[in-house]
C-alpha cells in the first residue's frame, strides 16, 4: 500500500477515497497521484466487465494524450469518422456528418472500443501513475465531518473486518449508483427528459462500406432511436433509447420487444437480418437524472455521479473524463491551498453545468420534427453546419468559436417551428406526455 499509513486502529489515510473505477474515477485517480497525492479507488467489480457507451468522440483524443495512454486507445480502438442519421420520414434517408467537417479541423475522428478493454487501460493506468487500486471493494458508507476534519469512508472488501479509510476528500465516481447523491437525498429525475433503454451485442452485421466502417448509426423510429455501433473485434452493439410510456406496453419478454422495436427501422433491421445476438438484452429504466449539487465541503461529484441525460451524443465517456479533469484540478487546489478549496469546487459546478446544458438543449430536442429536418437536410449558412459538427464531436469545452453559429442553429430551429405551428404543438403535446413517469 504505497503513500498510505495505517493507524493503531485500523483506519487508513489517504488524500483522496475515489469511489468508482470507470472513466471518471480512472482518470481523476491517475492525475490526482501524478501529483503527488495519496489516492485510493475503490472499485466494487473486477475489471475487465461489460459496459455499454462504447462510441468515443473525437475531444476524447486530447484527454487521452494529457494521461499518456493514446498509443493504448488507439491499438485497441476502431476508428469512427462520423454519425449516420437515418430518418423514415425523410425522401433522403441517411445523412453522415463527418468529423473533418467540424469548425475545429484537428480532430477528424473518435473511436469505438470494447469498454471492458477501454475502461480496463484507464484504471492500470491510474495504479501506475501511483493511485492505490482495489477491484472488488464496495463503499457501503462516508461519514463526513468538515472541510477540516475529512471524512471515514467504510468499504467491504470480501474480508471480515472490511476497510477503513480516513479521507481528505471524497469523490464519487460511483456512475449511475450515484452514491454521495443517494446519500445527501439530492439525486433527481430530471423533469425535462425521461427515457429507457435495451441493448446488446450482435455478431454478424452489416456494416457500412470503407472509411465510413466504423461510424455509428443513429436510427429514428416512432418511439424513439436505436444506435449501431461496430466494434473493432467484429462485434456490433444495437441498442433503443424510447420513451417509458412505450417500455410500459411489452407484453413479451424482453428479447422478443427488442426484436420487436427493431423491425421499426428497416434499415437497421436490414442490417441485422444475419446476424447472431451474442449476449442477453440488458434493459435500463427511467436513466435521466441529475444531482442538485455538485460537491460538498469535502465531496465531490464526477461523470454519471453527478448527472445523465441521454446517450444520443455518445458523450458519456467525454463528460465524465471532462469533469475529472475538471474535479481533479479542483481537489488538488483544495488539497494544497484550503482557503480557495470552496471557490475551485464552485468554478468546477459551474464548467460542469454550462457544458451539461448545451449539450441539453439538443438531446431535449432531438426527437423534434423540425431538429429532424435539420439533421437530415444541414445547410452551413453562418457556419451552422460546422458548429453542429462540433457539438456532435464533443468540442463544447475550449475555445473554439462555435456559439454565435449555434445561436444561428438555434434561431432557424425555432423559425421553422413557427412556419409548421401545428406540427410543432402537437410535437409539444406528445413530448409532454412521453416524459411522464
Amino acid at each position: 500500500m504505497a503513500g498510505l499509513t495505517e493507524s493503531k486502529d485500523g483506519v487508513e489515510e489517504c488524500d483522496v477515497l475515489i469511489i468508482g473505477g470507470g472513466p471518471a474515477g480512472s482518470t481523476a485517480a491517475a492525475l490526482l497521484a501524478q501529483q503527488g497525492h495519496r489516492v485510493v479507488v475503490a472499485e466494487k467489480d473486477h475489471h475487465p466487465r461489460f459496459h455499454v457507451g462504447e462510441s468515443l468522440l473525437p475531444a476524447n483524443l486530447p484527454l487521452f494524450e494529457r494521461l499518456g495512454i493514446a498509443d493504448e486507445i488507439r491499438a485497441l480502438g476502431m476508428i469512427k469518422r462520423g454519425v449516420q442519421f437515418v430518418s423514415p420520414w425523410h425522401e433522403n434517408t441517411s445523412q453522415t456528418f463527418a468529423f473533418k467537417d467540424a469548425w475545429d479541423k484537428t480532430m477528424p475522428h473518435a473511436y469505438q472500443v470494447r469498454r471492458s478493454e477501454f475502461d480496463e487501460v484507464l484504471l492500470q493506468n491510474a495504479a501506475r501513475q501511483g493511485a492505490t487500486v482495489i477491484e472488488g471493494c464496495r463503499v457501503r458508507s462516508v461519514e463526513n465531518a468538515s472541510a477540516d476534519a475529512g471524512s471515514l469512508v467504510h468499504a467491504d472488501d470480501g474480508s471480515a473486518k472490511g476497510r477503513t479509510w480516513h479521507a481528505r476528500y471524497v469523490m464519487d465516481a460511483s456512475g449511475r449508483d450515484t452514491f454521495m447523491g443517494n446519500r445527501e437525498h439530492m439525486k433527481h429525475r430530471n423533469p425535462r427528459h425521461n427515457s429507457a433503454s435495451l441493448y446488446a451485442h450482435f455478431r454478424g452485421a452489416i456494416r457500412q462500406e470503407g472509411e465510413a466502417e466504423g461510424d455509428i448509426s443513429i436510427f429514428w423510429f416512432q418511439h424513439g432511436w436505436l444506435w449501431f455501433i461496430p466494434l473493432p473485434d467484429g462485434a456490433t452493439s444495437v441498442g433503443a433509447v424510447t420513451w417509458p410510456y412505450y417500455m410500459k406496453t411489452r407484453r413479451a419478454d424482453v428479447e422478443t420487444f427488442f426484436r420487436d422495436i427493431i423491425a421499426q427501422a428497416p434499415e437497421l433491421a436490414a442490417r441485422l437480418a444475419s446476424a447472431e445476438m451474442v449476449t442477453p438484452v440488458e434493459a435500463t429504466g427511467n436513466f435521466s437524472y441529475f444531482c442538485e449539487r455538485a460537491y460538498g465541503p469535502n465531496y465531490v461529484l464526477v461523470g454519471d455521479a453527478l448527472s445523465f441525460i441521454d446517450p444520443v451524443f455518445s458523450s458519456g465517456v467525454l463528460l465524465a473524463m471532462q469533469s475529472a479533469f475538471a474535479a481533479a484540478d479542483a481537489v488538488d487546489t483544495g488539497l494544497r491551498k484550503p482557503a480557495e478549496a470552496q471557490a475551485a469546487l464552485k468554478g468546477y459546478e459551474q464548467a460542469m453545468r454550462d457544458g451539461l446544458r448545451k449539450l441539453s438543449w439538443f438531446i431535449y430536442r432531438i426527437n423534434h420534427p423540425s431538429m429532424r429536418d435539420l439533421f437530415m437536410g444541414p445547410r452551413n449558412i453562418f457556419r451552422v453546419k460546422e458548429a453542429l459538427l462540433s457539438v456532435l464531436a464533443g468540442d463544447i469545452f475550449g475555445d473554439t468559436p462555435i456559439w454565435r453559429s449555434v445561436a444561428a442553429f438555434k434561431a432557424i430551429y425555432y423559425w421553422n417551428q413557427v412556419r409548421n405551428p401545428w406540427r410543432s404543438i402537437a410535437a409539444w403535446q406528445k413530448r409532454r406526455v412521453s416524459i411522464r413517469v
